[in-house]
């Protein structure tokens, strides 16, 4: 059974890592929670298959979050990072060109800031409109909108809505391929040969039309962190988070139906009254239970797992454990994982990790297998013969499109009492779902006269 409302004072739908980081501050500031999820398995989309001594990613980012930013969620300083190597190899088609660790990362900041300059001058340009914060404001009339079909929905007048505190206007966000056209700002050599792979990598958007203002916080992220992936896989992320939360507080195949502020209506189990309501899960089947919450648009992402000799034999794949970034041909990035992480292989075999992004993403696995191979042969050097498919993961709703203007701290508050997070309300990121999560426990503190959780903000300040 699940616990009545004597019993528990939030009610989370949702475990992947933005409900289960929300869950571990509540739990920690004294709070009783309940999470509840759909699906059999935690992890939402952090989800790694084991097949034959594998253990496969669905998602197949590399990661760019800090340590320090792992510690102010509890329970991921106990994480375990594999890092790639430092900086970057990208492929012209022909050959691999490595670019070091000093070289990226300075490039990196130095875009960064580039980025930044370049939508102030635009902005000057265009002319400031003093007080215009025009995303903050749709999101304000979706959530309000929200409030008044939930209002028609249960019959009764709703808690005001608590509208989010407006602050200095940003400067111009444009698509980020606009930007990178700027001059004298950026060199087409540069961006083509460095920029655009790096950030499609980074933010999954291949064509560059998202915002400018986070693809200046992706490359400050890379820039002062390190790509790594988590030991064992990316379910291990999840996994850490649900680990200390208290026996019988997280319980999956459990469907919620409708939320309130006072409680969710469950399919298996009917009502489940409690004192707020924060829905965690993905953006879609929140504005299922949320309707008129904004949906974005997505970015389809196939994952390609490929295993081969073990690195040393003969036709075996490079042991280099960078992330290449090819500038031509279907495929996004590729990186030998077994390499970089030696516990998701068994002995004796490698494991090839392949995301392809855009329009190529949606072909069917073996089309899309054979128009990857001789790419791959090129990249990592294993022979056509030895080299088998694992399988293969598509997903079209991967990663959140952030578009211009995008504010990556979307208000998490629909009204007192009812609560809304995930990536889809901060950056497509791992980063932005811990975010989010921590935004919204945040909230729900200040409205239970609770003190808050920090006061350190929740976003990096814009580059110089």
């Amino acid at each position: 059974m699940l616990r009545t409302a004597s019993a528990v004072d939030v009610v989370i739908v949702g475990a992947g890592p933005a409900g289960l980081a929300a869950a571990r501050h509540l739990t920690g500031a004294g709070v009783s929670v309940a999470v509840l999820e759909a699906s059999p398995e935690i992890g939402g989309r952090s989800v790694t298959d084991h097949l034959d001594g594998f253990r496969l990613d669905h998602c197949g980012r590399p990661l760019a979050v800090s340590a320090a930013e792992l510690r102010r969620t509890p329970g991921l300083g106990e994480l375990t990072p594999r890092p790639f190597a430092p900086g970057l190899s990208v492929h012209n088609g022909q050959r691999v060109q490595r670019i070091s660790a000093p070289r990226s990362t300075r490039g990196a900041l130095a875009a960064a800031r580039a980025l930044v300059r370049a939508d102030r001058r635009a902005d000057r340009q265009a002319g400031r409109r003093t007080g215009r914060l025009p995303d903050r404001r749709a999101e304000q009339d979706a959530d309000r909108r929200t409030v008044r079909r939930l209002d028609r929905r249960t019959g009764r007048a709703a808690p005001s809505y608590t509208t989010p505190a407006a602050g200095p206007a940003p400067a111009v966000d444009r698509p980020i391929r606009d930007a990178l056209a700027s001059r004298p700002a950026f060199p087409p050599r540069a961006h083509d040969a460095f920029l655009r792979p790096l950030l499609g990598a980074l933010l999954c958007d291949p064509q560059l039309r998202g915002s400018s203002r986070g693809a200046a916080a992706a490359l400050r992220g890379y820039a002062e962190g390190q790509l790594w992936l988590p030991a064992g896989g990316a379910f291990a992320v999840p996994e850490l988070l649900a680990a200390a939360l208290p026996p019988g507080t997280v319980r999956t195949s459990v469907r919620v139906t409708a939320v309130s502020t006072t409680g969710v209506h469950t399919a298996e189990h009917g009502p489940v009254p409690c004192r707020a309501v924060l829905v965690a899960t993905g953006a879609r089947d929140a504005a299922e239970l949320l309707p008129g919450l904004r949906v974005p648009a997505f970015h389809p992402v196939t994952v390609l797992h490929h295993t081969a000799a073990a690195p040393g034999g003969r036709g075996a794949p490079s042991r280099d454990t960078a992330l290449i970034l090819p500038t031509d041909g279907p495929v996004a990035y590729t990186y030998a994982a077994g390499a970089v992480d030696p516990s998701r292989t068994p002995p004796g075999r490698a494991l090839l990790t392949t995301v392809v992004l855009g329009a190529a993403a949606a072909l069917p696995p073996a089309v899309l297998d054979r128009a990857v191979g001789p790419q791959l042969d090129r990249i990592h050097g294993a022979q056509t013969g030895d080299r088998q498919l694992l399988t293969t993961h598509h997903d079209p709703y991967a990663v959140p499109a952030m578009p211009a203007p995008h504010d990556p701290e979307r208000p998490v508050r629909v009204l007192a009492g009812l609560y809304v997070c995930g990536d889809h309300r901060d950056t497509g990121t791992l980063q932005g779902a811990l975010n989010s999560g921590r935004r919204a426990a945040r909230a729900i503190l200040q409205d239970f006269g609770l003190p808050a959780l920090t006061t350190e903000p929740d976003t990096l300040p814009a580059a110089a």
